[in-house]
């Protein structure tokens, strides 16, 4: 993939998360920058560790699916997408609760963790395209971390509400990519653009 559709990759596989720092920052008492970070940290980790996984499951059944390749990666994201959009648009937000000073770390891992299996699917069709998984996950990691810190801190400013719609740009997001991939392995995007798109 090339730098613009990974950084979209990384925003889209962010955005969940980032809705999720939201409440959970909305619903301390008074949000404070290093809980901010640690949270984002436990998050980017596991944000990294999931799509790595979910390539290497992708890999061993790679050779099998050769032919279908691209339509199983287009097939996948365009899935996760519509679901991140309508988790997005659900009028279902976290229930108010007692506001207190801090999460502890097994709730941030188990929220992260929750967050990220989206970015395992997406890992796994990523082994049906020619991408460096390594650096990949790495770049998801890191917007996941930047999105919830951010996210855990204008959590009481911005609200749940907020937060949810992030999911949906998300989701568009992620079915751009997958028409994409499916677009240049056609020839569509290649002819239009003269052969310029980097190769997906």
């Amino acid at each position: 993939m090339n730098v613009v559709s990974t950084l979209l990759l990384a925003l889209a596989m962010s955005t969940d998360a980032f809705a999720a720092a939201v409440g959970k920052g909305a619903a301390l008492h008074q949000p404070r920058l290093r809980e901010a970070l640690k949270t984002g940290i436990i998050f980017g980790v596991i944000e990294a560790i999931t799509p790595l996984i979910g390539w290497l499951l992708g890999r061993a059944a790679a050779p099998y699916v050769m032919a279908w390749d691209h339509w199983i990666a287009f097939v996948l994201l365009g899935l996760l997408g519509i679901r991140m959009i309508r988790s997005g648009l659900s009028a279902t937000h976290q229930e108010a609760e007692t506001r207190p000073d801090r999460h502890g770390f097994a709730v941030l891992a188990l929220t992260g963790l929750a967050t990220s299996l989206d970015a395992m699917a997406v890992g796994a069709s990523l082994a049906f395209i020619d991408v460096n998984i390594v650096s990949t996950a790495a770049v998801i990691g890191m917007a996941t971390m930047i999105m919830v810190t951010i996210g855990f801190m204008v959590g009481k400013m911005l609200g749940v509400a907020i937060g949810k719609r992030a999911e949906v740009i998300g989701g568009i997001i992620l079915i751009g990519i997958g028409t994409a991939i499916v677009a240049e392995h056609m020839g569509f995007i290649g002819n239009a653009i003269g052969g310029t798109a980097a190769g997906l």
